[in-house]
């Protein structure tokens, strides 16, 4: 049998027990409705303190498949894979113990620690000594550390039983979803606002992604990979929309009135006065954004106290502080990064001379030359998806995936990676022509491309060659399909 040990982020440690006692629940409700879907054996045990995981399943498919989902639920600082077993005696526990870490020790530095509940004829430190010094006769090259040693050995004996730690891995902390409120993430698929979103769905945040559209349908199905890869990674248990608004009228009304130098002030304040529209709609009190101080010159203390004028709303900037670096780290570490990498910029408007410094009088009077009914208009044409529908919908309308062998005499790959994916992982010796045309060229360069072939699109992921293969057949194009290497 699999059993993990769940320990609550220190936060939820010391609230109140009515409160703990809430959050302890919804992080119960989060386990059993992610992890039966690894495996419809899996049991959640609530123990108040921390909660227990076992599975009859002890495949090391299984185990794996249960550790990258339990590294990935907000709520758990760390777990532990346990193993739970009688004894008759402190020297019966050594025996397991060395059966389970003999191999792991020699030329590592360790120590033991065990925490007892019971009446027993040892005491705690007794049963470290006693576990420590064996270890080390057994297992001559090995030695025993007590401050910040290689292998940190835990037990736990609770009455008859012995909990065995046998491996300890590192949750992402904050809190279960959804003990804090409801926001919507201005989504641009890029590394800001991907990690903008991360980082509110660690705080126990259920994020809703707002999407506005500058860049047609390839740009929108690169930024519903980066939302689809968020929600299945990191908050898989709720559902959350997924919101595009086609905002290039918008654009082009700032692009003909508005002065050049306050352009990027105005598109981020239209853009503030939509999401406020869509988030009352869905009922939401919250937006955020990936906005970071000086990165850009609409991101100045000045401008940005303009532009959140333009709503009564709350809006969070959980990166305002980070360095640009920081935040490329943070989305390598929950591995966006190269989904981020590969998303070309789309910039609404460009300002010769961007102001840095805005004037609020300045600021209204050039907005009361815009056709403020604009906004009205692509907010109720807004489309609202429930974001569990985007990778299934994909998967229906490209429904022809073929393996190697399968392929079609007159196939031709079509690798739409980004160039520095394919240059980092070319694919070779595939048997059949491969042609490498990025995603965000695609719709517009197909039309170009031998109408009498059949074009596999592929991705290292999947998700984004059936995105786009769903993108060509909407517009009249057979001839693709997906193309998914024999693994």
């Amino acid at each position: 049998m699999l059993e993990f040990i769940i320990k609550l982020h220190p936060e939820i440690a010391i609230k109140s027990r009515s409160v703990r006692k809430r959050q302890t629940k919804l992080l119960e409700r989060n386990l059993k409705t992610i992890l039966t879907q690894v495996d419809s054996g899996v049991i959640v045990t609530n123990l108040f303190d921390h909660l227990i995981v076992s599975c009859d399943n002890s495949s090391q498919r299984i185990r794996t498949k249960l550790i990258e989902r339990l590294t990935c639920i907000p709520g758990i600082v760390t777990f532990s894979e346990m193993r739970t077993a009688s004894f008759a005696d402190l020297h019966d526990i050594f025996l397991q113990v060395l059966a389970v870490y003999e191999s792991q020790l020699p030329g590592k530095t360790f120590c033991v620690r065990v925490r007892r509940q019971g009446k027993h004829s040892f005491s705690s430190i007794e049963a470290e000594r006693y576990i420590g010094g064996g270890l080390n006769q057994q297992v001559a090259s090995a030695k025993v550390q007590l401050k910040q040693p290689d292998i940190t050995i835990k037990l736990e004996i609770k009455q008859d039983k012995l909990l065995l730690l046998s491996e300890s891995f590192r949750g992402m902390g904050g809190f279960p979803l959804p003990s804090q409120s409801d926001v919507l993430s201005l989504l641009s698929g890029g590394y800001d606002s991907a990690v903008a979103s991360y980082l509110m769905i660690r705080k126990g945040l259920r994020t809703h992604y707002l999407f506005f559209n500058l860049g047609g349908a390839a740009h929108e199905a690169g930024v519903r990979e980066v939302a689809n890869f968020l929600w299945q990674k990191f908050s898989l248990s709720h559902r959350v929309k997924f919101v595009s608004v086609d905002f290039a009228p918008v654009v082009d009304n700032i692009l003909e009135h508005v002065d050049n130098g306050v352009m990027g002030v105005i598109l981020k304040r239209m853009m503030l006065r939509a999401a406020s529209a869509v988030a009352r709609d869905l009922g939401i009190n919250a937006l955020v954004t990936g906005e970071s101080i000086g990165q850009v010159s609409s991101q100045t203390i000045a401008n940005l106290a303009v532009i959140d004028k333009v709503v009564p709303d709350l809006v969070l900037r959980p990166l305002i502080y980070h360095d640009k670096q920081d935040i490329i780290d943070i989305a390598r570490q929950i591995e966006v990064e190269e989904l981020a990498k590969s998303m070309p910029e789309y910039c609404g408007v460009i300002s010769n001379k961007p102001t840095v410094n805005a004037v609020q009088s300045d600021i209204e009077q050039n907005e009361a030359r815009l056709d403020m009914a604009l906004l009205d208009q692509i907010v109720k044409a807004a489309k609202i998806l429930d974001i569990r529908t985007i990778d299934y919908q994909a998967e229906q309308e490209a429904h022809v995936v073929c393996e190697l062998s399968e392929l079609a005499d007159n196939a031709v790959i079509l690798d739409i990676r980004s160039p520095e994916e394919t240059e980092q992982a070319p694919l070779n010796d595939v048997g059949v022509p491969v042609v490498e045309l990025p995603f965000f060229r695609l719709a517009s360069q197909f039309v170009n491309l031998d109408p009498g072939r059949h074009y596999y699109c592929y991705c290292a992921k999947g998700v984004m060659s059936r995105l786009q293969a769903v993108l060509l057949h909407e517009q009249g194009h057979r001839n693709v399909s997906v193309y998914r290497p024999v693994s």
